[in-house]
């Protein structure tokens, strides 16, 4: 897991190779299940979070061999960059840890292995399940798997800063920003007729998630190939288009970045971008007119429903010691330690009530909890859009063929048709 900058943790997008013939077949080829005594050694394995959370872990892992007596948990952390390739070595070597910390594109190739437990299957960890937000237990649900492959852990997403001003002097409702996508293209087109293109409502291409918020059915059910090319997404694509023509998209979007994207709203040239608490610190400082008529909403979605970025806690299905990793991985992802845990770093916990807890819902008058409740709120029934095996690789294939869309080079069908092959090609080659 990384904590990345932004603090919007993101789901880890490199793709873990594995000898899959090597390794099984998807089910859980160890013996026994996880019901029995809790005790000996287990081996937990984090994701580049020992510099700045040592204490914290050390008191988690403590509190639970005072639980359970005559256990022993050795935590090993690993660096933010190779963690794939780490995790793809130590599968291939049969040295994955006991309980190990994934993304969801991570668990999905052990999954396929044999390697991750299936919660749903054990018993003893299936128990557990009614805990936590339903959106997050599906995140480690895997096309062409039935089972669930990872105790869901910490969750984020981010909401939508506008620009009041700009959408007032657009003769729109300041306090009324779009909701869905048709909104957002109706206010876009609005914005650009307004200020004669010199003001974009957004500064990015769309991305997986917005096929996955406008409701696009992005994979078949047997996870087998991608559907994103369907009627439905190319009307996206083609609304998009109408975006990108009219100057509501900005110019530069084909090669945006988070940071340059964020440039951009901060000197009113778009008016609404993604962002965090940091963010408002930085208007604060920069760009005080800007704080002065900022809005925060929701992310656009015409599903009901926001996206979430997860990260999960996976149990070895060979471990030796399964009823000590399956009680130390629900353990690190209890309510109580993902609450202790969300007051250390921006995070959100994935369990059950806990963001009924006044420290998401109550509002101080401070930027950081103006941020944390709008986000908190919308996480409730958020779901993780992104497929867990849709890679980097597949991530660029989709972005350049949009790019063309948007340039005229081909039509949004065309696009998305070669975006499909594409991304169905890389998946049979993993």
């Amino acid at each position: 897991m990384r904590i990345p900058r932004r603090i919007l943790a993101t789901a880890a997008t490199a793709a873990v190779l594995l000898p899959l013939s090597a390794c099984g077949s998807g089910d859980d080829s160890s013996s026994g299940d996880a019901s029995g005594k809790v005790q000996g050694d287990i081996t937990f394995q984090t994701w580049n979070l020992r510099a700045n959370f040592k204490s914290y872990f050390e008191g988690v892992i403590a509190d639970f061999t005072k639980q359970y007596p005559g256990t022993h948990v050795k935590w090993i952390d690993q660096p933010a960059e190779g963690y794939a390739d780490k995790l793809s070595a130590q599968a291939a070597g049969g040295t994955l840890p006991d309980v190990v910390n994934v993304s969801p594109d991570l668990a999905a190739p052990l999954a396929k292995a044999g390697l991750a437990l299936d919660l749903d299957k054990d018993k003893a960890a299936a128990k557990y399940r009614n805990e936590y937000l339903p959106g997050a237990w599906a995140s480690s649900q895997m096309p062409g798997l039935s089972g669930t492959y990872a105790f869901p852990w910490y969750l984020n997403t981010g909401p939508l800063f506008y620009n009041k001003a700009l959408f007032k002097e657009a003769g729109l409702d300041p306090d009324q920003p779009p909701k869905t996508y048709a909104e957002l293209f109706e206010d876009g087109l609005e914005i650009a007729k307004r200020t004669d293109g010199e003001v974009a409502t957004l500064a990015n291409v769309p991305t997986i998630e917005d096929f996955g918020r406008y409701g696009v059915q992005l994979m078949n059910k047997e996870g087998t190939a991608f559907a994103f090319n369907d009627a439905k997404g190319v009307e996206l694509l083609t609304r998009y288009k109408e975006l990108y023509d009219a100057k509501a998209l900005d110019p530069q979007a084909l090669t945006a970045t988070p940071e340059s994207s964020g440039q951009k709203f901060l000197t009113g040239a778009v008016a609404m971008n993604p962002g965090s608490a940091l963010d408002l610190e930085n208007f604060k400082t920069q760009a005080p007119s800007l704080y002065e008529n900022i809005g925060i909403t929701d992310q656009i979605t015409s599903t009901g429903h926001v996206n979430m970025y997860v990260q999960n806690i996976m149990v070895n299905a060979q471990s030796k010691q399964k009823p000590a990793a399956v009680a130390f991985a629900h353990f690190v992802t209890a309510a109580k330690n993902q609450m202790a845990f969300a007051k250390q770093v921006a995070i959100f916990p994935s369990t059950k009530g806990s963001l009924d807890d006044p420290y998401f819902t109550k509002e101080d008058g401070t930027d950081e909890t103006r941020v944390r409740v709008a986000a908190a709120k919308s996480l409730q029934t958020a779901v993780n859009y992104t497929p867990v095996l849709f890679s980097d690789q597949m991530k660029t294939a989709l972005r350049n063929e949009v790019a063309k869309a948007l340039q005229g080079k081909q039509s949004p069908k065309e696009a998305l048709d070669n975006a499909v092959k594409a991304c169905d090609r890389l998946l049979q080659q993993g």
